[in-house]
């Protein structure tokens, strides 16, 4: 699967996206990145086994991570196979 989060909150500036990263290659199976965007949010992109992308979005959403997560918005599609690991951006 690919799912694409975008994370709204305190999210910049916390570390967000190393933990993420890190939370990811936890989870095992998936590529993909972390990227700060312009707006404040965080844009999560995902690619592996359904179970793994559902097990990282519950953590983005748990209050687990760092900062304040304000919301959460989401999109399931099919994977590009475009990422080699997890990289932050």
């Amino acid at each position: 699967m690919r799912l694409t989060v975008w994370v709204r909150g305190r999210v910049q500036g916390v570390g967000f996206r190393w933990f993420t990263r890190a939370r990811a290659l936890e989870l095992g199976g998936l590529t993909g990145f972390a990227s700060n965007l312009a707006d404040g949010r965080v844009q999560v992109v995902a690619e592996g086994p359904r179970e793994a992308c559902e097990a990282l979005l519950a953590w983005l959403g748990s209050g687990a991570t760092p900062g304040e997560v304000s919301g959460l918005t989401e999109m399931w599609d099919t994977p590009r196979g475009d990422y080699r690991d997890f990289s932050i951006r």
